[in-house]
Parts: C-alpha cells; structure tokens; sequence
C-alpha cells in the first residue's frame, strides 16, 4: 500500500556537522511523523556518525559524490532519483544545492522550496556578481523561497529580483530543553583543563574555516594578554571544532606563549554541555545567516559577543544580550573582552536577558510551526494534501 504521508527531500551539499545541517536534523526529528516522510540528497557526502543524530528509522540517506565545480554531470542522477523517490516536495539549501531545483523542475516535483541560511565562504557579503546572476538563472524553478533573516530575504529581493510573496521568512529555532544554563554556575566539562571555578572561561564552537575566522578570537585573545595580563590573568579560551585554520590558530597562540592559556578541544558531540561550561560566547564571523550557535548560547544563558554581520544583529542586542563588534577587528573584540572582565554581574544579566528572548522568540516549537504550516500551504495548493488547519502536535 503507498504510503499517504508526503515526502519532503532535503537537498543540501554535503551532510555533516554544521549548523545548516544541524537545522535539517531538528526539523525531520520535531516534525511529526504521522505527517511527513523525508529523505536527505547530499550532492558530495553524508557523514555516518552526523546522520545517526536524526532519530527516525524512515528517513533514507543518498551522496551522490559529485565533483568540484557546477552539476551539469549530476543531472541525470538527481532526475532519475527524483523521480524514483516521486517527492512531494524538494527543499534545497544554500547556493551549493541550488543546481538541483532545475532536475526537482524536470521530475514533476511539486512543491520546490530553497533556503538561503548564510553566506558562501567565497562571497561572505553576497556581492559576487556571477553568484547573484546564478541565482536569479534558477529563480524560475523555484516556487518559494526561505529566508532565514532580514538581510537574507532583503538581498534575495534587491539583488536576485525575488518578490515579496515569495518569500517566507523563518528563523532557525534552538530546543530551550536541551540548552539551559548550568544550575550553579560554570560546570566542570569533560576533557578541559579549564575546569577550576576561579577562571573566567570564554569560548566558540563551529568549523574552523575562514568564514567563521576563528582566527580573530585567537589574535584579540593574544591582544588582550599582551596589553592588559592583569586584567586577563584568569582567562582561558576554549575553541571547539576542526577544520583547516586550525594550525594557523595554534601558531597564533604558540607564537604569543599563550598555548596554554587555550585549549582546541576538536569537534565534539557534547554542545550543551560545552555551552554550560563558559562564562561567555564568542562568535567572530566573517558572514552569518542566523546564527544556531548564538541561539544555543543565548538558551545556555550566555552573554554573546559577535561580528556584527549578517543576522547576528538580529539576535544580538546590544547591551542587553551581548555585544557586537567589527568584523575582522581584533582590537575591537579584546576591547569587548576586557569589558567583560570588568563587569561580572553585568555579563550574567545579559546571559539572563539572551535566555529569556530565546525563549520567548527563537524557540524550536516556533520554528517547526513555522515550516509545518509551509509545507502544508504549499502541498496543499499542489493537491498533495487536503487543505486543514494543523499544528506540529498532529
């Protein structure tokens, strides 16, 4: 018998740890099961160990292994699965899976979403003019577009000519369940040397990779002990992730005698409990979207200092929340850090503040409301499903 549930296709470039991929596993694991199938296309890779986070025992896992540079060759492959797996609906995400709107098109799918979460290392301010003119060439394939920020959805209209109406825009959600702050402040974390309750413990979690430029933190750390090592006697730094900056923020802070004052922890599985064993988070983006790593600090109780890039300022209220700073401006960022040092209370107040408003406007319930009532507008416009007010709970 062929089951009635709709099947969405998560569309992305490659399945593996980060915070795009993060946001698919939430959705297929809070949206309920009794409503939708799903599967997931990496056009490259899926991660074994990352895919085993989605909880459900129906979702099926394709790579395709594609190549560097555009997919002209991968079209076959993607059209032929399309049309074997028959999706009601395909959700690409960012520029790298856009090209499979164009197959999802000739496949019959009715239902074409893309999501546009952040910018692409290459083009951290969307200003590459062969990026935009890629876009707006598969604009016609696409039905509707997510936007997870104003300045997402601004360019998309500005720069790519996407009307208004096509446009929705749904922030990404943190689970407040998960991310809580620590009971009785900082709690010890498996593996850091950082544990003693007497040091001020400030951190970042994500790929090292140039367009989070981890390497600012490390350099306005070094700045920070250099100008001011009274002030910054009892602060270590905490970086967590792999990628390929990592050697040049090791030499950065070997270069400065400070290796020992940091520890790169690798990627780790443990986020919460990463997030409720700093006193602060840092985020030195060169471009973000809607940050799930400011979200999850922010539900840790955390104080935030972040790139004013993107959406991070949509997040970040300066003052209340956090802090934000310039890009790619270490003194500005060891100004923020000092300020924090001086000023204890007031970091645990905003950590207070940032808990309350992601509970109160970025919570994951929120967000999965959001998507459930998209694709039920969407499917039922198509006829894939009769036209009903629902809820995430049935």
């Amino acid at each position: 018998m062929k089951d009635p549930r709709p099947l969405i296709a998560h569309v992305v470039y490659g399945f593996r740890v980060g915070g795009l991929e993060n946001g698919i596993v939430n959705l297929i694991n809070g949206l309920p099961e009794s409503r939708y199938r799903h599967a997931v296309v990496a056009l490259t890779d899926c991660c074994a160990q990352f895919s085993a986070r989605v909880q459900r025992a129906d979702v099926e896992f394709f790579a395709l292994h594609k190549a560097p540079g555009h997919g002209f060759r991968l079209y076959p492959r993607l059209l032929a699965l399309f049309r074997e797996l028959r999706p009601a609906v395909v959700h690409t995400r960012n520029l790298a899976a856009l090209e499979a709107q164009l197959p999802a098109r000739l496949a019959g799918v009715p239902v074409r979403i893309h999501g546009e979460h952040g910018w692409d290392a290459g083009d951290p301010q969307g200003l590459r003019r062969r990026y935009q003119w890629v876009r707006r060439a598969y604009r016609p394939f696409v039905g509707r577009y997510v936007a997870l920020s104003a300045d997402l959805a601004g360019y998309l209209q500005a720069r790519v000519g996407v009307p208004a109406h096509r446009i929705e825009r749904i922030c990404n959600g943190v689970d407040t369940r998960r991310f809580h702050p620590a009971a009785y402040g900082r709690e010890p974390l498996a593996g850091s040397p950082f544990n003693d309750s007497r040091l001020r413990v400030i951190g970042t979690v994500g790929r090292l990779q140039t367009v989070k430029d981890q390497t600012l933190l490390a350099r306005a750390f070094m700045l920070l002990l250099r100008e001011a090592p009274e002030l910054a006697g009892p602060l270590r730094l905490v970086i967590v992730g792999e990628g390929p900056l990592r050697g040049e923020i090791e030499t950065i802070l070997a270069e400065g005698g400070a290796a020992g004052r940091a520890w790169l922890a690798g990627e780790r599985s443990d986020t919460p409990e990463v997030m409720r064993a700093l006193d602060g988070f840092v985020l030195p983006s060169r471009a973000e979207g809607i940050s799930n790593t400011i979200l999850e600090a922010m539900a840790s109780g955390l104080p935030v200092i972040a790139t004013a890039v993107g959406g991070n300022g949509e997040l970040v209220l300066p003052g209340q929340t956090g802090t934000l700073v310039p890009a790619d401006d270490a003194r500005a960022l060891a100004a923020a850090l000092a300020a924090w040092l001086q000023d204890a209370s007031g970091m645990r107040a905003q950590g207070l503040a940032g808990r309350a408003r992601a509970e109160d406007e970025f919570s994951l319930d929120t967000m999965l409301e959001r998507y459930a009532a998209l694709y039920d507008q969407l499917l039922a416009q198509a006829g894939c499903i009769k036209a009903e007010v629902r809820t995430c709970a049935g």
